[in-house]
């Protein structure tokens, strides 16, 4: 058994040194209601670095203990049980999965899945099929005010990262005529047009990313999928239409700086924000937990029909 505990800080960029690897063992039995599993996959995702602070910054992020394992997304086999509705050989998942290559969990706080969903892989229940997928899929339905035919353009930042690229995916199939977006390399920008079905991506750290948004986007934008916030999304505001939509998805930018969340903007953006009448409310997917198993099987259903693309 190997774990991973986690030493927290306040600001500045993790490292390696933050964390350490220890070798441990696990008890030989396993008590009523509990399994025994062997983890597949673990889900390494931004937000966790909020988990490094005593304070979160959120009311529904619990920090990570000192010393204690980190924990995260995750799917598993289980290879013994205990639990009624559970067998040996199940594939589970829970939010709360901790880093370690076995464990005994609780069965009752972890959920079945099934593999034919997503063509048999599982990893998918973490990303396109899990808390990411959704993530892209509720913003858009929820914060997004796409409808078909009303000729939207949008802009996704961080548009290569697991959540970026499925959302200009789902903007798409979901009525914009236009999708660009924003990463941070040649390579990135290439994958997003070629695999993935955007109409244009810019390099943010080739060129100027204002004059080419504006080259891109000629009708302005109407959509934007915020990923990162900072400098980025301060040139996508300002080119943002009269009654437009901010998804507040996340502000990787300001992950490692002691800043409220979200960060607020400055105020030469935040008055073109008011004036133009853009909304810009935060978005969980936690609140929206009641169309969860309907936008899972919306998710899996395009997978399924190649019309959502995975790396």
């Amino acid at each position: 058994l190997f774990d991973f505990k986690i030493i927290l800080g306040k600001n500045g960029v993790p490292v390696a040194e933050n964390f350490r690897l220890e070798q441990s063992t696990i008890a030989d039995t396993i008590q009523a209601g509990q399994v025994r599993v062997r983890t597949l996959y673990l889900s390494v995702d931004p937000y966790m670095r909020c988990r490094m602070n005593d304070d979160t910054g959120s009311d529904y992020l619990l920090p990570w203990q000192l010393s204690e394992v980190a924990d995260g997304g995750g799917v598993g086999v289980v290879e013994e049980s205990k639990h009624d509705n559970l067998a040996k050989g199940d594939f589970v998942t829970s939010f709360n999965w901790p880093w370690q290559t076995m464990a005994i969990l609780d069965g009752s706080l972890l959920q079945k899945l099934a593999p034919q969903l997503v063509n048999g892989r599982l990893s998918y229940f973490l990303g396109a099929a899990g808390i990411t997928g959704l993530t892209a899929f509720l913003g858009i339905k929820e914060k997004g005010h796409v409808a078909v035919g009303a000729n939207q353009t949008m802009v996704v930042s961080g548009a290569a990262g697991a959540c970026g690229s499925l959302a200009g995916q789902i903007g798409r199939l979901e009525g914009c005529s236009r999708v660009v977006g924003i990463a941070g390399t040649d390579e990135k920008c290439s994958i997003l047009v070629q695999e993935m079905g955007f109409d244009a991506a810019i390099n943010y750290k080739k060129g100027h990313v204002a004059e080419q948004l504006s080259e891109l986007c000629p009708g302005g934008v109407d959509v934007y999928f915020d990923n990162v916030g900072g400098d980025i999304s301060d040139t996508v505001i300002s080119q943002m239409n009269q009654n437009s939509h901010i998804i507040l998805c996340g502000q990787i930018s300001q992950y490692n700086k002691d800043v409220p969340y979200p960060p607020p903007l400055p105020p030469d953006i935040e008055k073109i924000r008011k004036e133009r009448n853009i909304t810009r409310e935060r978005f969980l997917v936690l609140n929206y937990m009641d169309k969860q198993e309907a936008s899972i099987l919306q998710l899996c259903q395009w997978i399924q029909e190649g019309k959502l693309k995975v790396r």
